[in-house]
């Protein structure tokens, strides 16, 4: 059975430090519009699924900036 976990919150983090929180939970962080992104300063605004939603381990989550 696939372990379910609670989705982050990545809303006011950057880049740089939400690919290091989905890795560290096992979720695969999706980026709309990836042109060349300054992923040290680029503010996540908004997520998919939201905060504090089960989801399986090894699901994406889809992030705007």
């Amino acid at each position: 059975m696939v372990e379910e976990i609670e989705t982050p919150d990545m809303i006011g983090l950057s880049i740089k430090e939400a690919e290091k929180l989905a890795k560290e939970n096992e979720l695969e962080l999706q980026i709309e519009e990836t042109e060349e992104l300054d992923k040290e300063n680029t503010i996540i605004k908004d997520q998919t699924p939201k905060a504090g939603i089960s989801i399986k381990k090894g699901s994406k989550i889809y992030v705007q900036y």
